[in-house]
């Protein structure tokens, strides 16, 4: 593997769909840990829109003393990802479009 200087990463095994019993190397961020949600982008062989596997980040095992998190998996999520992104008190939900006159 290439040199990334000061950028870490970790073996990272797969779980479930098309990458199970895979690892790869992934780039960890500023607190240690690796993305939530990991994509990857699969080319269609017809030249089509590539079909884009979604796995998300769940603890390996966790520690006898304190039940913290030791090392991270991903496992496959077939549904895809949520896009929410925050939650906050004061949004509102999307209900949709809204009725004329409004």
């Amino acid at each position: 593997m290439a040199d990334t200087g000061g950028v870490k990463s970790e073996e990272t095994p797969f779980e479930g769909g098309p990458m199970d019993g895979r690892s790869l190397p992934i780039l960890l961020g500023p607190t240690g840990t690796p993305p939530k949600t990991y994509r990857i982008p699969v080319p269609d062989d017809a030249g089509g829109p590539p079909t884009v596997l979604v796995y998300r980040r769940v603890p390996r095992a966790h520690g006898k003393r304190l039940g913290l998190p030791k090392g991270w998996k991903y496992e496959y999520a077939p549904e895809g990802a949520a896009r929410g992104g925050p939650k906050w008190p004061w949004s509102k939900p999307n209900a949709g479009p809204k009725p004329p006159g409004h």
